[in-house]
Parts: structure tokens; sequence; C-alpha cells
């Protein structure tokens, strides 16, 4: 018999009921380290005061009112946005998904503003992950994501990652955008190359196509610049974000040049919730903390320290992990074993991680996690390795 709850997810045997940091507590008491902090969600951990008491203060004020008014808690993150970002225009939605669907939405309705109908198409990578909805799984292109959702929406060529001269091979008239995760997540932490996000760059300025990043995964600070195109000094046209920028609470958005969104006037994109009252004022409460240099220097800092101790465990345990890869405090772990069973020996030693593609475990921890904590960390990560060795 089919559970009440739609049985799409293969889901751990735990329940927690409190958070309280980079801390989980399950329901028979148990804490466990969480280094997968909702998949890159809550930037700040878990039941963060500031983030607390914004929503508590708006939630005793207003929750929703709708698109067809003004919203000032709207108005004052895309403010903020705008301010940290290449950014000229915001556009909010309730997660990464939805995000995407914009994201395609605007770069083709630019084409066609222009007098260019025919540019529909849209360059995407092996690995990729743009969400489910049927842009995003038309978007990835993998039979995972794909198989038995046929018909697919069109307009995507798929091209391996890294393959600059597919990549430039591919650009045809008909091409509106190329999309881009600056560091891939589900696809096993997979960093692009500073050279080659600015070659990419230099590629769609040759052939007047739009550039689009999807940092709804590696934003926010999670590789310690606010957003991880920052390192290689391009910016997009587009950028598809969401997870972080919430700390937990369902929030995304789309950010823009004015000339990438110049097609999206009244009526040609909404969303119901997107923008309330209660994400917004819980989004600037997110940035006013990330954005701050300080607090991203911090990020660095211990993303380093993480970095160090993550090799160390992969040098004391060459039968378990084979190398370490990504960018701040989103790393990977490569492994010699299924992903699963070091995320499964994880949780028999009370630390949480996410798995991915690739044979990578994916350590995602709040950016505000405490060198005491890195260390915890890793102890139980070396514990739950040792176990697996064992065996």
């Amino acid at each position: 018999m089919i559970t009440s709850v739609l049985p799409t997810y293969s889901r751990a045997p735990l329940s927690f009921v409190k958070g309280e940091g980079a801390w989980l507590i399950e329901a028979d008491g148990r804490r466990f380290l969480d280094l997968g902090a909702g998949i890159a969600v809550n930037a700040l951990g878990h039941a963060h005061p500031a983030l607390v008491a914004a929503l508590t203060e708006q939630a005793g004020a207003l929750w929703h009112t709708s698109n067809l008014y003004q919203i000032p808690q709207q108005t004052a993150l895309a403010d903020k946005l705008v301010e940290h970002t290449f950014a000229d225009t915001v556009f909010f939605t309730n997660s990464g998904t939805e995000s995407c669907e914009l994201a395609v939405k605007m770069a083709r309705k630019y084409f066609y503003d222009k007098g260019e109908p025919d540019r529909v198409e849209i360059i995407t990578f092996s690995g990729s992950f743009h969400g489910r909805s049927a842009a995003g799984i038309a978007a990835a292109g993998s039979e995972k994501m794909t198989k038995g959702f046929g018909p697919l929406l069109g307009g995507f060529t798929h091209l391996e990652f890294g393959d600059h001269d597919a990549l430039t091979a591919a650009i045809s008239d008909k091409t509106c955008a190329v999309m881009v995760e600056p560091v891939q997540g589900e696809g096993g932490i997979r960093p692009l190359p500073d050279a080659c996000l600015k070659g990419l760059r230099d590629l769609c300025d040759e052939h007047g196509v739009l550039m689009i990043l999807d940092e709804v995964q590696c934003g926010v600070g999670r590789t310690g610049k606010l957003f991880a195109h920052e390192w290689s000094g391009v910016t997009p046209d587009i950028m598809m974000v969401a997870k972080g920028i919430g700390g937990g609470f369902p929030l995304g958005a789309v950010l823009a040049t004015e000339n990438a969104a110049s097609g999206m006037t009244a009526g040609t994109h909404g969303s119901t919730y997107g923008g309330n009252p209660l994400g917004c004022a819980v989004g600037s409460a997110v940035i006013d903390i990330v954005a701050d240099p300080d607090f991203l220097a911090d990020v660095n800092r211990k993303a380093g320290l993480l970095r160090q101790k993550l090799e160390g465990l992969v040098a004391s345990h060459p039968d378990i992990f084979e190398s370490v890869r990504g960018a701040g405090l989103m790393l990977g772990l490569k492994c010699k074993v299924a992903p699963v069973d070091f995320v499964n020996a994880g949780y028999a030693h009370e630390v949480v991680t996410v798995p991915a593609a690739d044979n990578v475990v994916r350590l995602l921890p709040p950016l505000n996690i405490t060198d005491e904590e890195i260390a915890e960390a890793v102890a139980r990560l070396d514990r739950a390795a040792s176990s697996l060795s064992a065996t």
C-alpha cells in the first residue's frame, strides 16, 4: 500500500526534531553534526537568532498579500542584491527549480523581442542539475533525470563538461544562452576553473549569447565569495539563486542585467508566493550577515582549515577515499566505496553528509560552523571511515 507521503525519496531512518547551529537533534536525543545543511540551504545553521528574530517579527505583522501590491520587504531585499551583485533587477521565486524556469523564459524572450524568435537553443553540460521541473530535467538531459517523463521540453543542447572545442562548435545562430554551474553540486562537486568561466564569458560576448549561471547550490557565501563567479572576475547576464538565500526559509531569485531582463514586461511571469513578506524578511537578514566582508573572510579561513583536515583524512584512509575536491565550504570526498555506504556509516557515527554523482560525498556545513565543530566533524568522519575499513 502506498504511503500517505508520495514515496519519491529514499529516506534515511532518522527523524530530526530540533536544530542548534551546526547540530541536529534526533527524536531519540542523539546529536548529529550537520555537514549537509539541508543540501546547502541552512547557510547560517539551525535556529540562527537573527533569522528567528526576522521571521518572528514579520510573522506577527504580515505573511502574504500577493504581488498585486507593493511589498516593501521584497524591495528591500532586491535593493541589497542589486547593491552587492552585477544585477540591475531581481525576480523572487520559492525555489531553484522556479528560478530555472524563469531563467529559460527570460533568455528566450530576450531574443524574441529583439526580432530573433528562432534563437531558442540553450547549451548545458553533463553532470549538471537545474531542478526537477520540465525545463530543469530537459536542461540536465541525463537519463536518470528524464527517463519516463517524455516528451521533453525542446531547445537544449547537451555537451560534455569541460569539452571546450565542442562548446565552440555548438554555438550557432539559434543559440540564445549557455547555462552552467560555477561549481556542480549534484554532479559531484566539480568546480569550473576560473579560466574556463572567463573563456565562456568571452565566447558568449563574441557570439552575442547570454550567459546564465546556476548558483543555486554554490552561491550565497558557499565558496567564500557572496557568489562563486566572483572569483573569476566575470559577471553573468542572468543568475539563478535559491537554497542559502533563505537560510532555510523557501526562497529563490533570478538576478539579471537590465538588458537581459528587457523582455520580461508586465504579465510575462508571476508567482503566487514568490517574494512574500516572510521570505524576504528572512532573506534580508541572511544577506546582511553573509555579504559582510569579515564574514566571508572567515568562511575562507574555515574552508582552509576543513580542507587541510580532510586531506589528512584521505591520507589516513587510502582504501576509502581518493581525493578532496571543491571550493570554500562546498567540498567533496571522492570515494573508493559507494558514497551511500559512507553516508550511512556517517549516520552511525552521528555526522550528516550528502551523496552526489561521480562517487562523491558532499560536505556542505553551515558557513558559521566553528573550528571546534570542524575538528569534531572530521573526527566523526574518521570513525565512519574506520568502520568501513574494518568491514
